[in-house]
């Protein structure tokens, strides 16, 4: 069994949603230079910093320690839907999220 190696599942994540590390840094809240440093120095991140990492990618540490890919079983459009909410900022995100609630009328 292969090791789990964060380095590269934060390079996977940027990389499904087309995202520099600036704009990881951006939507998680850390420094540029924290980012940086943890990406080109191959550091373990902290647990705080893991976690701000995952707040900005919209997932759960529990999704970012997954080895199976969540999307495998998704629709083009759930596909759709999750990588345009990616891209959004944090406060575009609460629009987003109170107007799809707004809409499902259930929830």
């Amino acid at each position: 069994m292969k090791e789990f190696d964060p380095i590269t599942r934060i390079h996977q994540l940027c990389q499904e949603r087309n995202w520099s590390y600036y704009r990881l840094s951006k939507v998680s809240g850390l420094t540029y230079s924290t980012i940086n440093t943890l990406m080109n120095k191959q550091t373990l991140p902290s647990l705080n910093t893991l976690n701000k990492i995952c707040q900005g990618f919209g997932i759960s540490l529990a999704e970012f320690f997954t080895q199976e890919h969540p999307s495998a079983s998704m629709t083009s459009e759930e596909k759709l839907c999750l990588h345009i909410f990616s891209s959004l900022s944090p406060e575009d995100r609460k629009l987003a999220l109170a107007y799809m609630k707004g809409l499902a009328k259930s929830l």
